[in-house]
Order: C-alpha cells, then structure tokens, then sequence
C-alpha cells in the first residue's frame, strides 16, 4: 500500500484503470448531506481512511472498500457514471458543521458564486488516500473475503445487500441472473414481503437459500454453523463460470415451476401460518415455513406436473403445520443452525411423490 493524491486516482478512473463497479451504487445509501462531510473532511485535512483495491490480470484495480468516498469525489468533479455509462448530476454540496458556506456549491458552476473555488479544488485535488492494494497473485477469493470482512459490523447493509456486492465482484452474471429470477411474478406473488424487506433485498435472499439449499445433502444441513456466511459461501461457489453453466438450466426450471405450482394452489398463502384449530392461513410471510415448502416442493418439481399433484400441495401444506417436531423447531428463539437441518428435510419427505 501506498498513499496517493486525490488527482491521481481520478486520472487512474478517467482512463478506466480504477472499476469502481458502479453497479454497487444501489446498495448503498449515503445521503447528500454524508457527502458533503466527506468533502469537508478533505478539506480540513481529516485523514480519509485507507480504500482497498485488488488488482486483476489486467492491471485494472478493482474497489474492494471505499467505493462511496471515491464515488462522492467523482461526483462532486461531474465524472462519475452509472452502470449504463451515463453521467450523474454532479454533486451540489450542502451545509456542514465547520465550513456552513458549502451550501450550495458545486465543483463547477456557470455563476462562480456556488464555484468552491480554485484554491479548494487544488486542496481536494492533492489531498492523500492511503491505497492498499491486494495484488493479482493472491488467491481467487481474497477480493470477496476481504469485502465481507471490511463491511460487517458497522456497515449500513444488510446481509443480502452485502452478499449481492460479493456476487458482482466474483461474477456479475450470476447477480444479474438471480435478479433476473426475482421478477418472477409467482415467485413475487407467493412470497407477499412487506416494502422494507423488498427494499433490503429479502427477496434475493430467499432465491439464494432456494439455490443454495435445494440440493444440499443433510450431513452439510447439519453443519451449516453461521447461515449468512453459509449462505455467502454456497452462493460463491455456485457463481464459479464452470459451475455456474452446468447447473443454471436446470436451478432456474426448478426455481420457476416451483413457484408456478405454489401460485397455483396458495399464491400469497404459500408462507404464512396455518391455524389447524380454526383452519385458516395469518400473518405474513415466515422463514420456517419457506424452507420446507418452496425447498421441499424444489427438491421434488419434476413431480408436480399433474393437477392430481398440484392438488394435493395445500393439504401438505397444512398438514405441516400439525406436525409438532416441525411447530418446535419453527418458533421464536430456534437458532437457524437447528432450524434448518431439521425442517428441510421434512419439507423434502412430505412433498415427495
């Protein structure tokens, strides 16, 4: 690692040595008024800290940490892209605590009053960043595993969002192929998520549990330990090139036909809780009871082509929910690592021909 000044880096992403991955835009959520601390910051002398690179077989740096700080500083100059290479609205700060005459301002401005100045511009422009750089003979995964580890914890993402920005740096196909599956109307219809679990992503974390679990062999259920590192593994291993064109045919018929036949019979009653006293479905959508059906039915949607079949997944659906090993270990308080060993399994059973 080596420190280098701000109008470095901008020359390094103006000739496209520097992929910021503007696709990770989405995930995050900073605020003009972040922003504009960031800049102020830079312009107090604050240290920024250190943005972490991994440089690919093309000398191209890819950004492992610190997309937003160098996103701000692109958008404030009018440089900064979206995913399509179209250019954003240059940033117009706003009002900071120790330079409140920010207000305002742009990098550039046809008025030289909301100018921030030639002086400013050389301070932002000369100004260091500590780079550290993972070299191109590390191995393949240390991109992704020093993402993962730089962003948990404080990091204003949610696990999904996270594991998304993973899945695009390992491969971007896979990202877009999973998003692809998330528009699926049945799929959407028989999930029924509220707006902040769509909003965090929940949906693709459920495609990633469907992906990653259908198959699995129970003695890897039962040592899943820590899911969302389980669930990041299973999903980066899927994303290997080779891997991923042997099995994404047959995952993606699985996927849809699984989620046609819940549409079918319950649509947005797939994944809510069954009352056997008063016999009727409440509530919303619930975890325990996605892991047994949509995986059960998953494990199983070669059988399910018949009306005969189709017809008998709301009496199975039902009778799940009188079945008390699977009531015990859905409740509040069960860990997922004693969960899911458990209930996928018996959604495997109870949906086989």
């Amino acid at each position: 690692g080596y420190p280098m000044s701000i109008g470095e880096i901008v020359s390094l992403y103006k000739e496209n040595e520097l992929d910021i991955h503007p696709e990770f835009q989405r995930f995050y959520r900073w605020s003009d008024e972040q922003k504009s601390r960031l800049i102020e910051s830079i312009l107090l002398g604050i240290p920024i800290p250190s943005i972490f690179v991994s440089q690919r077989d093309d000398g191209v740096w890819d950004v492992i940490d610190g997309l937003q700080r160098l996103s701000t500083i692109f958008q404030l100059m009018g440089l900064l892209r979206n995913d399509s290479g179209t250019l954003l609205e240059p940033l117009t700060l706003k009002r900071t605590k120790y330079l409140p005459s920010l207000e305002g301002k742009k990098w550039e401005s046809d008025n030289p009053c909301f100018e921030i100045g030639s002086a400013n511009q050389l301070i932002i422009r000369r100004a260091k960043i500590d780079v550290k750089i993972i070299l191109r003979e590390s191995s393949e995964s240390s991109k992704y595993e020093l993402f993962q580890r730089l962003n948990t914890g404080g990091s204003q993402l949610s696990d999904q969002e996270l594991r998304n920005v993973i899945l695009i740096m390992v491969n971007p196909e896979v990202y877009r192929w999973t998003e692809h599956l998330a528009k699926d109307e049945n799929f959407q219809d028989c999930i029924a998520l509220s707006d902040r679990m769509l909003s965090e992503r929940y949906d693709l974390e459920l495609i990633t549990r469907f992906l990653v679990f259908r198959n699995l062999e129970e003695d890897k259920l039962r040592s899943i330990g820590d899911i969302g590192e389980f669930l990041t593994d299973g999903i980066v291993e899927l994303a290997d090139p080779e891997k991923f064109r042997q099995v994404n045919e047959v995952e993606e018929e699985a996927f849809r036909r699984t989620f046609a036949a819940l549409a079918e019979s319950l649509r947005d009653r797939s994944f809510k809780r069954y009352d056997t006293r008063k016999q009727r479905y409440s509530g919303g959508f619930l975890i325990s009871a996605f892991e047994p059906i949509a995986l059960g039915i998953g494990h199983n949607y070669d059988h399910f082509t018949t009306e005969a079949a189709l017809g008998t997944i709301e009496c199975k659906s039902k009778q799940l929910w009188a079945d008390e090993q699977f009531v015990r270990n859905s409740g509040t308080g069960v860990r997922a690592s004693t969960r899911v060993p458990s209930n996928i399994p018996l959604g495997r059973r109870l949906f086989a021909p």
